[in-house]
């Protein structure tokens, strides 16, 4: 009996037997849709590749590893989007990692899975829509600058920065966040409406740890990767780690950013520089 059940355990897969399983892992991190000359971002287009490698590879789960500070709506629902109808063609389970943050659109992205884990101190919420930006009408006005537009549409230069701010354009600004934000609202609760507390403060716009977004709903569980991974499909679980594969027409652009003219390489680097900044502020209201 033993020797049956023995051979029998060689040819089982998981915890119970002696076949390694295989957990593919996709790390999806930075900014989303934010792109730079030197700066891919996080977009639909940049982890397709390596979403698609991962759900055709066998076995019964695809782990995704999510810290993101948010950033464009639409390239978070994209990659939502992709990864749900991934999971339901490949009948497969999708477990979210959460490391540093996952807040507004990386959030989003997320809810994607059917069990979100995350660190105890790790960043998750603002279920919320933001958008700024800088006035600098005053400051051309100091400096004898006059601001010259013009436009076939009077509405064509809306929320132009270089000029006074009008009310009912921050009024039609902010009609346009309340749609996002409501099919945010819609998406949160189509995916984990059974589980989440009716905290009033749950879709303002605020963020908490991972512990509390556990007893919010928010998220299943508090752990690690590798702890759950092998305790759910045993310690020989494999893990590969399926990375974006390496172009080589982007050396090939790169080398021609080098060798081209001064100008393009200057405007690049300046380009650069505010995208940076811009995504520094964006890791920094997280206190990251």
């Amino acid at each position: 009996m033993f020797r049956v059940f023995d051979r029998l355990r060689k040819r089982l897969p998981g915890k119970w037997g002696n076949v390694p399983v295989t957990i593919p892992v996709v790390r999806l991190q930075g900014a989303i849709g934010m792109a730079s000359p030197l700066r891919p971002g996080l977009s639909l287009a940049n982890v397709a590749q390596q979403l698609d490698k991962a759900f055709s590879i066998d076995g019964p789960a695809v782990a995704l590893i999510v810290n993101s500070p948010g950033g464009s709506p639409v390239q978070s629902r994209l990659i939502h989007t992709r990864i749900r109808a991934l999971a339901e063609e490949k009948k497969k389970e999708v477990i979210v990692f959460v490391e540093d943050v996952a807040a507004s659109g990386g959030y989003m992205i997320a809810v994607a899975g059917d069990e979100i884990v995350a660190d105890p101190s790790s960043v998750v919420g603002s279920i919320g829509v933001v958008s700024a930006g800088f006035g600098f009408s005053d400051a051309l006005a100091k400096l004898g600058i006059e601001r010259r537009v013009h436009t076939a549409g009077n509405n064509k230069a809306i929320l132009d920065p270089f000029r006074p701010e009008r009310e009912e354009d921050v009024q039609h600004l902010k009609a346009l966040q309340l749609e996002i934000h409501d099919a945010f609202i819609d998406l949160v609760k189509t995916r984990r409406g059974e589980v989440l507390n009716e905290n009033p403060d749950l879709f303002t716009g605020l963020f908490w740890t991972g512990t509390t977004a556990r007893d919010l709903g928010l998220v299943d569980s508090l752990g690690d990767l590798r702890s759950v991974l092998r305790d759910r499909f045993g310690d020989k679980v494999k893990t590969p780690q399926i990375s974006a594969p390496r172009s080589l027409f982007g050396r090939r652009q790169a080398s021609g950013v080098e060798a081209g003219a001064s100008g393009r390489l200057t405007q690049g680097l300046a380009d650069e520089a505010f995208s940076a900044l811009e995504i520094r502020a964006l890791w920094a209201r997280f206190g990251l």
